[in-house]
């Protein structure tokens, strides 16, 4: 397929023979073959073209192209219910959030009772894994136990095309091969935001057992990582390709603790109101998850930094414990012998 033409506002002049061609054949042959940043930009040339690219099932066939979980009933319906639609939805969904959030935190009476986890995975470009997933929130179970949404049963193993890893693989083609997208969606505030990093941050293999542990992980409000850690094992004839065996979210703070439920929702709705820029190219995206990535890193490097500080404050107290032991044990010594 050739590149998508470039429109620019001279473009749709009247001295152009762009301008002359019908509606019909812009929207239905042209507007198609964009991608939802591209969509987007051309809506800002001319208000004729804000009007023609703001079709609904225009930004709704972007949707399910990119996320195939939108096209769920239960989704299909929910982003109807948003102020824009599809095109609302894409918008706030594309780009991870952003890291220093300064917006206030949310009243209790705010923090919705559903939140809804749309995940796709794609390997090499292609879905192989997507559900839809709703989690309750206003039991004591969820509020007092560590934050936790699962995807994958214990029993559960979701075939993929992806090759076993030998003993000698890194598995180091995981880390452009491999993308994930795990959107949480307020369906009481109409509000969504993809907590992914889409590209791992990290990929192990267990030299024992041959598990592939592969990590996405964003930074927000400073100090908690949203983590998403997705666990693959060889599977089907003779173990050649793998399975996936584990798809869980979790929050954890900088002391590397897990959040409980509680918390965890306040950060998820901080998040859900922050601000997440406007729609941008491919090239500028990829940006903001190398950036992301950057961020994670320094958030480990602050982590070690500041478990190294606590050792070494707890051991300045042992000296300390043990200097004040020794001179008791001396002074009781010296009344015992002389007194």
């Amino acid at each position: 397929m050739s590149s998508p033409p470039i429109i620019t506002s001279s473009s749709f002049s009247s001295s152009n023979p762009f301008s002359s061609l019908p509606e019909d054949v812009i929207r239905a042959h042209i507007f198609p073959r964009l991608d939802g940043c591209s969509l987007a930009s051309v809506g800002c040339v001319t208000p004729e073209l804000h009007s023609l690219s703001s079709d609904h099932q225009l930004w709704s066939h972007i949707c399910h192209s990119k996320w195939p979980s939108t096209t769920t009933s239960t989704l299909t319906h929910l982003i109807s219910s948003f102020k824009g639609g599809s095109r609302s939805f894409f918008s706030l969904s594309t780009l991870p959030p952003n890291h220093n959030i300064p917006s206030p935190s949310p009243s209790l009476s705010a923090l919705p009772d559903q939140i809804i986890s749309a995940v796709d995975i794609f390997y090499r470009g292609k879905c192989i894994f997507s559900k839809v997933q709703a989690t309750e929130t206003v039991s004591g179970w969820f509020k007092c136990s560590p934050f936790r949404i699962d995807l994958v049963g214990p029993k559960e193993a979701v075939p993929t095309p992806i090759s076993r890893p030998s003993h000698e693989d890194t598995c180091q083609n995981l880390y452009a091969d491999l993308e994930l997208s795990w959107i949480v969606v307020d369906p009481t505030g109409h509000k969504a935001v993809n907590v992914s990093s889409l590209l791992p941050v990290s990929v192990e293999r267990h030299w024992l057992s041959g598990e592939v542990h592969i990590l996405y992980a964003t930074v927000v409000c400073g100090h908690v990582t949203c983590s998403v850690e997705v666990t693959c094992v060889g599977g089907g004839p003779g173990g050649l390709v793998l399975h996936v065996t584990e798809a869980c979210l979790k929050m954890e703070d900088i002391d590397g603790a897990h959040l409980n439920g509680r918390d965890s929702l306040v950060v998820l709705q901080r998040v859900l109101e922050g601000k997440r820029g406007n729609l941008c190219s491919e090239n500028r995206k990829m940006g903001k998850v190398e950036e992301g990535r950057k961020k994670y890193l320094e958030f480990l490097e602050r982590r070690k930094e500041r478990r190294e500080k606590i050792l070494r404050r707890e051991g300045r107290l042992d000296n300390l414990c043990v200097m004040i032991g020794s001179f008791l044990f001396v002074g009781l010594f010296y009344l015992l012998c002389f007194y």
